[in-house]
């Protein structure tokens, strides 16, 4: 797991390694200095571009100086100007303002009180923004403010030091959006920031790279943090090796409550998805009118049919199975909406919740209550809010998601670019895999009768769902590569679930 650490927790983390390993400092700012210019002459040629450095008064702005410098030393051409208007430098961005001028040939401004002429910006110059750090915690105003807008406003590329100038390393709810870097780079050290994750602030940080700067090892693992971005490692250990004398009741019985009149191919992908992710046996409920429809696309499945014709409305009988998903399809009739809540009232063991079964409970909050403990929910963030409450922003929906996870003992699965599996312990691990190809019509049907699978195997909720999450990712970006992220459908991504695997193992 890579942990993500709120921003008041990195100057302990830089503290400890400063008194551990031991290391001066200005020498970890030079560490920091050294990778970004390493990430950055991989990407910008010195022969291109020119390069306009503006840096900040703190330790943002000594790494802004000491990049400064290493670049000049690479033959850039490099102007560097430092924004000093209270005339008070700290020691470190003091100490590479000194270094910074003993380079020669090196085009240094220091702007202090008062006005100065701006630079002219144009398309073939890279801008690297090292004015304010994770720290801010305020949103620019007055000249600060004025130099972001500028350099918005300009055709420059703009790189980002660690963090965009004016972005919040969390919750950005009572930030100015007019008064934030947008950078189309950000090359950020030791960890990804929350901010990072969440789709609003996109156009603030662009793309983003991590950049190691060796942070002490124990200073990590002692420093706890509820957020942590999962890893391919991690789901290669996750998965469980087959028994030589396994048989299909090893794997698991899974009953999937799916599809109704006009959605029966919501069902037809969830159960696709749910036996190619390893279930043993899955028995799908559905409307009578699917019979012939799901005997022909899936005969690997059986079927237990309604009572009624066109949607769910009578629970079968469901103590024999090992898991139980819903939603996929099924529809919000009032019938349907009451057999949804026997089956949570007489279910022993979690269930996987989605789609309309999931519009149903906000409908009916009551529902909420009688949900089985441990029970998986993977709403996107529209359905979520319908269930939570309307949120201001996605960091507010986050930290909703992981209440309700808490509070109702369950497993939320808020899907997005970094999926947020929120567990009933307060943790938060966000999925680092996937591509905007998956944002079609049925990928949340795939991943339901993936996380289903896992489940009925035996795999814990909360592992299911990691894992889950990260096989329909890792699987949606094979089928990205085979067939384009245009030209993928949901389809696509089931039939990549072996591949996936194999990758995984």
């Amino acid at each position: 797991m890579i942990k993500v650490f709120p921003t008041n927790q990195v100057k302990e983390l830089d503290q400890y390694t400063i008194l551990q390993e031991p290391i001066r400092s200005i020498d970890l700012v030079e560490r920091a200095a050294t990778q970004f210019v390493h990430e950055f002459r991989r990407r910008y040629s010195s022969k291109q571009k020119r390069i306009l450095i503006f840096a900040g008064q703190g330790n943002n702005g000594a790494d802004a100086l000491a990049i400064a410098r290493l670049l000049a030393e690479e033959s850039y051409r490099v102007e560097t100007y430092l924004l000093n208007p209270t005339e008070h430098l700290s020691p470190e961005c003091e100490e590479n303002k000194r270094r910074l001028l003993d380079v020669d040939r090196v085009e240094f401004t220091e702007v202090a009180r008062g006005e100065f002429d701006l630079p002219e910006l144009t398309d073939r110059d890279v801008v690297i923004d090292g004015m304010f750090g994770s720290g801010l915690n305020r949103p620019l105003t007055g000249g600060f403010a004025g130099i972001v807008k500028y350099i918005n406003q300009s055709e420059a590329e703009v790189v980002a030091i660690d963090i965009p100038s004016g972005l919040f390393g969390e919750d950005n709810r009572h930030n100015d959006p007019e008064a934030i870097i947008q950078a189309d780079l950000t090359l950020t050290f030791g960890f990804p920031k929350l901010a990072f994750l969440f789709p609003e602030n996109e156009p603030y940080v662009g793309e983003w790279h991590t950049l190691d700067i060796e942070l002490h090892p124990d200073a990590i693992e002692r420093t706890e943090t509820p957020f942590a971005m999962v890893t391919e490692e991690d789901i290669c250990y996750s998965l469980r090796p087959r028994d030589r004398f396994a048989h299909k009741g090893t794997f698991g019985h899974a009953l999937l409550i799916a599809g109704s009149k006009g959605k029966l191919g919501a069902g037809i992908l969830a159960a696709r998805a749910c036996l190619r992710s390893g279930v043993g046996l899955l028995t799908v409920h559905t409307p009578a009118r699917g019979e012939s429809v799901f005997q022909t696309a899936l005969p690997e499945a059986m079927l237990s049919l309604d009572t009624n014709t066109d949607y769910f409305s009578a629970v079968p009988a469901i103590s024999g199975y090992a898991a139980i998903g819903m939603g996929p399809g099924i529809g919000q009739h009032l019938d349907t909406a009451a057999a949804i809540e026997r089956v949570l009232q007489s279910s022993a063991k979690p269930v996987v919740i989605d789609a309309d079964a999931i519009n149903i409970l906000a409908s009916n909050k009551e529902m909420v209550n009688k949900i089985p403990p441990r029970s998986i929910l993977t709403p996107h963030p529209k359905e979520f809010d319908r269930i939570a409450g309307e949120s201001t922003n996605s960091y507010d929906r986050l930290l909703k998601a992981q209440a309700f996870a808490a509070e109702h003992k369950l497993c939320v699965v808020l899907k997005g670019a970094y999926t947020a599996v929120c567990t009933s312990s307060g943790n938060v691990y966000f999925n680092s895999c996937g591509n905007p190809g998956m944002a079609t019509a049925g990928s949340g049907d795939v991943l339901t009768g993936i996380i289903l699978g896992l489940l009925a195997q035996g795999y814990a909720p909360e592992t299911a769902a990691v894992a889950g999450v990260f096989l329909h990712g890792t699987a949606g970006d094979l089928a990205a590569a085979a067939h384009s992220e245009e030209g993928m459908i949901a389809s696509d991504i089931t039939e990549m679930l072996g591949t996936a695997f194999k990758q995984l193992k």
